[in-house]
């Protein structure tokens, strides 16, 4: 809570009340006090009628805290008072009125004071000349402090002022030397910290310090003896006669990582000047950077010495092949390829070494071959074996002096040895985790072997069913192989593959195509993977807007990599992305702009074919409108002078029924006899004059003219082509001698002849074709017929 307005409201209530009465307050005035002392408010009352009661920040006190001398006395006591600052008001129990108020801030004195004796640096030596003294204290930052380091000791009982400062440090140059000081080596002296502000002033406890227990004295000088075993660090030490404590801190160079391992080698010292530590069980052939800090019995650690870097020897004992070998299948040519792999002598040493294989069958193939020397280079080497088991030696030599041998077996192909089985592997923070099932057979121990990429390899021996592989690289998968090993051989090896040391980002997302339509657009996307390990994708999510409208969303499974966005917006400009989620992460795809149609497409199309149908049909029409009209325009006209006109009825052509042809006579006419017609009266039907002269009304076998009210007569006959033969005999009429109507064919004024059919004047006995009855002749359509003789000429009559 922020004082100010209560200090306002504590100072205008007072006032207040003090124009009835001055005697109303609370004492004392706003005040300082030490963090966990005790204090007393007096709040007097003589102003105020009934009871008062406390508050402490606003919240009542217990009333315990309280008690009432007399009756305008009331007394608070606050005990072990911690509170950094804190409002204190009495107010009346029946009204809540503030009587009166003080505000108490607490202070606390400085604490943990710790003094040191030190050098300028590290070339100088005797007595330091530095006092270094450093304390805690805790106050409001908002303060000004001033700090006094007050010096006293047997010989100055009142403490000295030494040194001011408003930091919580502070450092006396040439403390010895000070003539106002005056002291002697070997004398205990006693520091005080003196806080003080503008209200206040703290004092911190008397610290009491002797000279051999805050002598930080100076690192050593060191150097190295070297040797096959072991490493020798060497150096004098200053204050020969008191007891030291040193520390020696080596680890492998380089040594920027961090997680370097750091090995420190303590050794306590009494009274020797030249100081010998051996360091053992250092790797051979290796930098360590070495470094050195020593401390007087009960005094501070000097600084470490300046890190140095050594180079130790070889050590013969130490050194360990671990030879193995990796085998190929049996190739077309009846060989085995086999790399051997083995822990190569670190580079560093020095000399020529020398790395042989010794290729040896085994014991029931050994008549069948020989042994065979293989020199190699430093780490691996490949060699070719036949189907049956070898054993393959390796020997390294320093100047042709032996230092070390192993060898490994090489199993036959096929031999029945047991195997590992149900291998599993897991990965956690970079590590793969490997267990397995053991055979049946009891081994001792075995093979780890694991690549990145088959021609690099890394292998380990292991006593249980289970190891754990590290130093593997990021993200990267591996084929591990388990091998079992026996007393003397090595059985066959089961391998897992591609186990990824960790699972690796999401593949990349980009979306491939959009095809929009008015209402609607298909979205499809495609995944690029990141390596063998990118973690796989559980779901896509398809982000789309408009420029203005909410961001909308769509998820699907990772199974789909398209889909359909409905419900949009015709004629509009959309922006659309994919979010593929995977376990390891979320990867986002560049935004992609599209636009829907204004009209549906398939609308389009359908209107495009129809339009074109109606197109076709409108020219196809056309088409057959202007054929018809060349028909037509190309039509012959009939001659008047060569051509007739008769009442022909269409059935007959057609329905003549011929029962049998005739083969008496085949030298008749084929063609039936078209005669002229006369002119007849318009009232009566037209009769047919026989041979005879007779007038017949209906007859079987005779043709008459149906046509009433027309006057026609008997014109010259015209021969028409017919599909029946007949034996009838044909009659012309002149058209000239039958008075006529004009314009009317067999009319005076008519170009063309009259025509009608005839009864035969003499009809054969031997007819051939059955002629319609008279009835039946009556109810036969009758048409007008144009005969033209140049029809025959040209062959159109049909």
């Amino acid at each position: 809570m922020d004082p100010l307005p209560l200090l306002l409201m504590l100072v205008v209530i007072p006032i207040g009340i003090g124009q009835r009465d001055d005697s109303c307050s609370v004492d004392p005035k706003d005040q300082f006090i030490e963090a966990g002392s005790s204090t007393e408010v007096v709040c007097r009352t003589s102003c105020v009628h009934g009871e008062t009661f406390w508050t402490l920040d606003n919240k009542s006190v217990d009333k315990s805290w309280s008690q009432t001398i007399n009756s305008t006395h009331v007394v608070l006591t606050l005990r072990n008072f911690t509170h950094h600052q804190a409002t204190v008001a009495c107010r009346t129990v029946d009204t809540q009125h503030v009587v009166g108020g003080i505000i108490i801030v607490t202070y606390t004195k400085p604490r943990n004071i710790f003094c040191i004796l030190h050098y300028d640096d590290e070339s100088q030596v005797g007595v330091p000349q530095l006092l270094t003294c450093s304390w805690e204290h805790q106050f409001n930052s908002q303060l000004n402090v001033n700090y006094s380091v007050l010096y006293s000791s047997a010989l100055h009982t009142s403490p000295i002022e030494i040194c001011k400062t408003k930091a919580t440090t502070c450092t006396v140059r040439d403390f010895y030397a000070s003539e106002q000081i005056g002291l002697y080596v070997g004398y205990d002296f006693n520091i005080t910290v003196r806080a003080k502000a503008c209200a206040w002033e703290a004092y911190s406890d008397s610290y009491e310090f002797n000279l051999y227990q805050i002598l930080k004295i100076n690192p050593p000088k060191i150097s190295f003896a070297h040797f096959s075993d072991h490493l020798l660090v060497e150096w004098s030490r200053s204050y020969a006669s008191e007891k030291h404590h040193c520390q020696v801190k080596f680890r492998k160079a380089p040594s920027a990582d961090e997680r370097t391992p750091v090995w420190v080698f303590n050794k306590s010292l009494n009274t020797e000047e030249n100081v010998k530590i051996p360091i053992e069980e250092l790797e051979s052939c290796t930098n360590y950077r070495l470094s050195v800090r020593c401390a007087l019995d009960e005094a501070p650690w000097s600084d470490w010495s300046r890190e140095k870097t050594v180079l130790t020897k070889l050590n013969k004992s130490q050194i360990r092949l671990h030879l193995w070998r990796k085998v190929t299948g049996v190739q077309s040519d009846g060989v085995r390829k086999v790399r051997a792999m083995w822990m190569e002598i670190p580079s560093a040493c020095p000399g020529r070494f020398t790395y042989e294989l010794k290729q040896t069958p085994d014991q029931e193939d050994a008549i069948q071959a020989s042994q065979s020397y293989t020199l190699c280079g430093r780490s691996t080497c490949d060699v070719t074996v036949n189907q049956g088991a070898h054993r393959i030696n390796l020997t390294v030599s320093l100047n042709e002096v032996l230092l070390a041998e192993d060898s490994v077996y090489v199993p036959a192909v096929g031999e029945s040895l047991p195997r590992v089985t149900d291998i599993q592997t897991s990965t956690r923070d970079g590590v793969i985790l490997v267990n397995w099932r053991a055979p049946n057979q009891s081994v001792r121990g075995y093979m780890i072997d694991w690549t990145h990429n088959g021609n690099q390899y890394n292998w380990k021996e292991s006593k249980y069913t289970n190891a754990n592989l590290f130093d593997l690289l990021d993200k990267e998968p591996y084929n591990i192989t388990v091998t079992p090993l026996f007393d003397d051989k090595t059985g066959p090896g089961t391998q897992v593959h591609q186990i990824c040391s960790r699972v690796g980002d999401p593949s990349n997302v980009a979306i491939s195509s959009v095809q929009s339509y008015d209402k609607s657009a298909d979205v499809s996307w495609e995944t690029r993977s990141n390596g063998a390990c990118s973690s796989a994708f559980v779901s896509f999510t398809v982000f789309y807007r408009t420029q203005e409208g909410p961001l909308l969303n769509i998820t699907v499974d990772s199974e789909k990599q398209n889909i359909l966005l409905k419900d949009l917006d015709a004629d509009t400009q959309y922006r659309v992305y994919i979010e593929a989620t995977a376990l390891t992460g979320v990867t986002t795809s560049s935004e992609r702009l599209f636009k829907t149609n204004k009209f549906d497409p398939n609308f389009i199309t359908v209107l495009s074919v129809c339009g074109s149908l109606i197109i076709v049909l409108v020219l196809f029409l056309g088409l057959c409108c202007a054929v018809q009209w060349k028909r037509f325009k190309d039509k012959p006209v009939p001659n008047p002078g060569l051509s007739s006109v008769a009442s022909w009825s269409s059935s007959i052509n057609h329905k003549s029924m011929c029962l049998f042809h005739p083969f008496s006579n085949p030298s008749e006419s084929t063609y039936d006899k078209v005669y002229t017609e006369q002119t007849s009266n318009s009232s009566t039907p037209s009769l047919a004059i026989s041979s005879t002269g007779s007038t017949t009304g209906h007859q079987n076998g005779e043709y008459a003219d149906s046509a009433a009210g027309r006057d026609e007569k008997l014109a010259d006959p015209v021969m028409m082509l017919h599909p029946c033969f007949s034996e009838e005999t044909t009659a012309f009429l002149l058209s000239e001698s039958s008075p006529g109507s004009p314009g009317r064919p067999g009319s005076p004024g008519s170009p063309y002849r009259s025509q009608a059919s005839v009864e035969p004047q003499t009809p054969k006995t031997g007819k051939v074709c059955k002629r319609v009855s008279g009835k039946e002749q009556e109810k036969m359509s009758l048409k007008t017929v144009y005969v033209t003789l140049d029809m025959f000429e040209n062959d159109q009559a049909h």
